[in-house]
């Protein structure tokens, strides 16, 4: 039971990190026209957008600033990655 706990909240790890890292391509792909080109970006914003949308419609964009955006990647970073890590932590090492 133990070993299958480690295993979800490891793989809950990395799947946070790997969605900020699609959150991060996402923003350099926004501020670069040339970028914007071919399927990638359809599917990237098909799992980037409907995050953001919730977020936009509590914190409307000012002055073309996403703040949703930055909600978001500070949410990841302060709150859902530190609880994760510390879940994939507690359920890996084992209490003597």
């Amino acid at each position: 039971m133990n070993a299958l706990l480690c295993d979800f909240a490891t793989a809950l790890y990395y799947a946070v990190n790997v969605y900020t890292l699609l959150l991060l391509v996402y923003a350099v792909v926004s501020w670069i026209p040339d970028l914007r080109r071919g399927r990638w970006v359809y599917y990237l914003a098909s799992v980037i957008e409907p995050v953001l949308m919730p977020i936009r419609r509590v914190i409307p964009p000012l002055g073309g600033l996403d703040l949703a955006f930055l909600v978001l990647l500070l949410v990841l970073q302060l709150l859902v990655r530190p609880a994760v890590a510390h879940l994939a932590f507690n359920s890996c090492i084992p209490l003597y």
